[in-house]
Formats: C-alpha cells, structure tokens, sequence
C-alpha cells in the first residue's frame, strides 16, 4: 500500500511571490514519485533516495585489464539501483590504437581493445580521456590505477570535486615517503584530495572476473551506510562482496601478496614443483602478518582468511600476471622492464615495484632480516642475488629454525 506523506510546501515563484503548494510522497514499490500541484503549476519527480538527494553519479579513474572489468561490473549494476545516475565516466589515458584514439574506440565499439579484449563494456560506460573532465561532478570515485601513477592524477582534482564525494581504491600496492617510510595508497589519495578512502582487495583475476567465472572480494571500509552502498555498487551473482571494518589489513595484504607471487613465479622458472611454492606461500603469508603486526598494530587475524588475505594470495601465485612475469624473468634472464613492454602492452608490474618499496622502509628501520623472504624477492629483481638464491632464503628463513609454542 502506498504511503502518502502530505506536507504544505512555500515556493518561490519567478516572481519572488510566495505561493502555497500541496505535496504528496507516494512509496511505490522500490522507487518514491514526489508530486506537486499549485495554481501556478505542476510536477511529478522520481526521487532516488529517501531523502531526495540526485543519483549518485560514479566515475571510475584507469581503465587498464582490471579498471574495464570493474567497469563491466558497474556499468551494469547503476541500472538496477535508483541511488545511481546511469551514466558511468572511466577515465582513460589516451593512446593511439592503429591511428585510433582510444577513447573513441571504446565509446564506439563498447569494447577496451588493448586492455581486456574480447569483452563489452556496457554502453552507459563513456570513455573520457580528460581526468577532471571525469571526475569532477562524480559522488563515488573508484581508483585503480596503477599504484606509481596516483599521484600524477589525483593531483589536478584537488579542490576541485563535490564536498561529500568518496572514493574506494582498488589499487594494490604502497607510496615511498620522503625521509623513509611507506603510505598506504588509500591515505596518499585521502591526503592529495581529502576524501575518505575505502578499498577492495580480493582473489579477483581481471580476465575471469570479466569473464563472469565466480569470485569473492573484500571491501575495507569504517562506515556501514557506505559500506552497504559500494556493495550494492560491485556485487553480483557471479562477484560476492564482503564488507569488513579492518581497512589498513586489507590493503596491506593487497599489495603484499604481489611481493610473494613473483616469489612464487621464481620457483617456477627455476624448475621446481608445488610443494616448493607451497612453502613461498606459507613463508609469504607468515610475512604479511608480521608486517601488519609490527607497522599496522590492531589489525585482525581474521583479515587475513578473507578473500583479500589467503585467497587473493593462493590466486595470485598460480594464475597471476606477477608470477608469469616472474617466471620469465629466470628462464630468459631480460629484466623486468623489457618483460613488461613484452607481456604486459606496457603496464606496469606491481611485484617488483612494491617489492622496492617495502625493502626501502625496512632498510631505512633496520629489519631487513625479519622478512627474508621479500628481501630476497627484492634482491632477485634488482639481480643482486640469482635467483637460485630463493632455495637458500626459504630454507634458511627463520620460521624453520624457531620452535613453535601451543597455540
């Protein structure tokens, strides 16, 4: 039964005379119709929220194998929710594809032909090769780009976007701190553009999760309401969402996980078999933990059996692009920037890099011996050590020498 709300309402008309309106809110179904008449005129008005506020208008900033698949997902999903505008705004650095430009080949054929293949982009998904152009009216910013670029285009949105707008980044990795140190990518972004930052980490390979092949993911985030509205935002029948309050544990084992999977991929190109990874794996894992023990203090065991944690870890060191560049690395010894231009169009691998990062701080603190493990991933890389060196760190690495107590 439809709920009538009758509230008397003063107008301005254009003549600046005050005039009684009568109104209704009407509760249909899902949606809300708010209708007024008055002698001077009258309308009828679907409202999204039950407060009256506009769709949300979402814009997603990269657009590389991940950004389109996430843009394949929200593209589909504003149309069943009236809190959204059905408009989505990716944002596209442009290149030229066979004297083509990018964006336009994607607002044509609804198709990112350089970054995901193969796959359609649902129509209301518009290319914008222009950052601020794309971003400066959005009230949800979806961030996933790579990690070494944040920088480059959050900078020209600052000051520049809607006082309540809020982001969710999906970028996996860290920022160098001047002086030592590293910062989550989520706070980097909050800092260049003040707004709060959630952030989605999870077993979610770009090409299956386009592909609709099942998966889950976890979302960091403090605010329920907000927490409730990206959900509805990214999931699917085919993409579970888990919501949890523990931010800084998921995306540190967003970005950790990557160090472990060229580990992993090391050991393939060396020869060895799964149960060789399979110690990479558990020595990786121990790894993130003592890291989010000693640099993010209160973060939850339980993060770390999520999606984000152990699945995200396991996907990533079988089926990643960090472990397949990895593995190519030993068998045919070029470095990893030819390796990216070779396999990866150009993008950039994240692994390596973060792997850099985390041993800049542990090196400025002194604890490189405390994570063996990613010191050596680090030192391989940078072909400081060969990559039959990862035999001797596993074997040697301390959690076989300590003796464990009763759990």
């Amino acid at each position: 039964m439809a709920m009538i709300i009758r509230a008397s309402l003063a107008l301005f008309s254009r003549n600046s005379r005050c005039s009684k309106v009568s109104c209704k809110l009407s509760e249909i179904g899902g949606g809300r119709l708010f209708s007024c008449s008055s002698p001077l005129f009258t309308c009828s008005v679907t409202a999204a929220f039950t407060n009256m506020s506009p769709p949300k208008k979402i814009c997603i900033l990269g657009s590389g194998n991940w950004g389109s698949a996430i843009a394949k997902i929200v593209g589909n999903n504003v149309t069943k929710f009236d809190q959204f505008d059905n408009e989505v705004k990716m944002y596209v650095y442009e290149e030229m594809i066979d004297g083509k430009k990018l964006t336009e080949i994607i607002n044509t054929t609804h198709e990112n032909v350089k970054y995901l293949p193969g796959k359609k982009l649902p129509s209301n998904v518009v290319a914008v090769p222009d950052v601020l152009e794309a971003a400066h009216d959005a009230d949800v910013l979806i961030f996933v780009i790579p990690h070494q670029f944040v920088k480059r285009v959050c900078q020209p949105l600052a000051g520049k976007l809607k006082p309540n707008t809020v982001g969710i980044s999906l970028i996996k990795g860290f920022d160098l701190k001047e002086g030592g140190g590293i910062l989550l990518i989520s706070h980097l972004i909050k800092e260049l553009v003040n707004i709060p930052v959630s952030v989605l980490m999870g077993a979610n390979l770009a090409g299956e999760v386009a592909d609709e092949k099942f998966c889950e993911t976890t979302i960091g985030c403090r605010d329920i309401e907000i927490g409730r509205m990206y959900r509805d935002l990214i999931q699917t029948d085919y993409f579970r969402v888990v919501v949890v309050d523990d931010v800084e544990a998921v995306e540190v084992c967003g970005a950790l996980k990557n160090i472990v999977a060229t580990g992993a991929g090391f050991i393939d190109g060396l020869g060895y078999g799964d149960n060789t990874k399979a110690a990479v794996i558990r020595l990786g894992l121990m790894e993130m933990i003592k890291f989010c023990e000693v640099f993010y203090p209160g973060s939850k065991l339980g993060t770390f059996f999520e999606s984000c944690g152990v699945a995200d870890l396991i996907t990533t060191c079988y089926g990643g692009r960090n472990r397949r560049v990895a593995e190519a690395f030993v068998k045919t010894g070029k470095t990893i920037e030819e390796l990216e231009k070779e396999m990866l169009n150009g993008q950039k691998l994240q692994g390596p890099f973060t792997a850099l990062e985390v041993n800049h701080m542990l090196k400025q603190k002194g604890m490189e011996e405390r994570f063996p493990l990613f010191t050596a991933i680090h030192q391989i890389c940078l072909k400081e050590l060969p990559p039959p060196g990862m035999i001797d760190c596993i074997r040697n690495h301390p959690e076989h020498i300590t003796l464990k107590s009763k759990l």
